[in-house]
């Protein structure tokens, strides 16, 4: 079982050629970095120009990918003069999770296929129509159902997040503590610490553990 990752840049035509550049040269930074995580590396490729797909093999890790690659994009801003203050979302994604089998395997990841592609790949299509930025699908549907709750109510949590909530949360969930927030950002402890209640990251942290749970009970280990 592997997980397939799909996403598309929410409304990218209206992009300044700035952001649009600042958001590529964003994701092509993350996958490199996510790329090293795991064994196989994961495999990510940007097509249309606002769209990119990618391969995790370790399905219990697929939604921290996810939500590394939406916080990296969601504290991009133009306004670099004020890197530490807080302003609207400019950059945003919607993202489809498929956990299935890996069927049909080629050089490229856009000319592969099997389960997990073809739910990532219609699971995208329905979010588009469902006005949803984050969605899960498996073989299981009580897994699906589980899951389609809880992401709904992240998809609450996170519109509401500035640059700044967005920010803080991309480092938490790259391990960072505190302390290591503060000093990469240049802002003190208490500032970081009231960001990241602002941005519910302790509901975020709990999602993220119960997903890798259930994932893993299901779906890990060629299961």
């Amino acid at each position: 079982m592997i997980a397939v990752i799909s996403a598309d840049l929410l409304s990218s035509s209206s992009y300044p050629k700035e952001l649009l550049e600042k958001t590529i040269t964003t994701l092509n930074k993350e996958f490199r970095e996510l790329e090293r995580l795991t064994k196989p590396n994961s495999e990510f490729k940007i097509y249309r120009g606002d769209s990119f797909q990618g391969i995790v093999y370790s399905p219990e890790e697929a939604l921290l990918f996810a939500l590394r690659i939406k916080t990296a994009i969601n504290r991009l801003h133009l306004n670099d003069s004020e890197s530490n203050k807080a302003f609207k979302r400019v950059a945003d994604l919607r993202l489809a999770i498929g956990i299935g089998t890996y069927d049909f395997q080629r050089d490229s990841i856009l000319e592969s296929n099997g389960q997990a592609f073809q739910f990532s790949g219609r699971t995208l299509d329905e979010i588009k129509k469902e006005n949803r930025k984050l969605k899960l699908k498996t073989p299981s549907d009580n897994i699906n159902e589980e899951f389609d709750t809880s992401f709904l109510l992240f998809d609450t949590i996170s519109d509401k997040w500035s640059t700044a909530s967005a920010e803080v949360i991309y480092y938490l969930l790259k391990g960072f503590k505190e302390t290591e927030i503060a000093t990469e950002l240049g802002i003190s402890q208490s500032a970081v610490n009231q960001r990241k209640k602002a941005a519910g990251w302790d509901a975020i942290d709990v999602l993220l553990q119960r997903y890798r749970n259930v994932i893993n009970e299901h779906f890990s280990n060629g299961k």
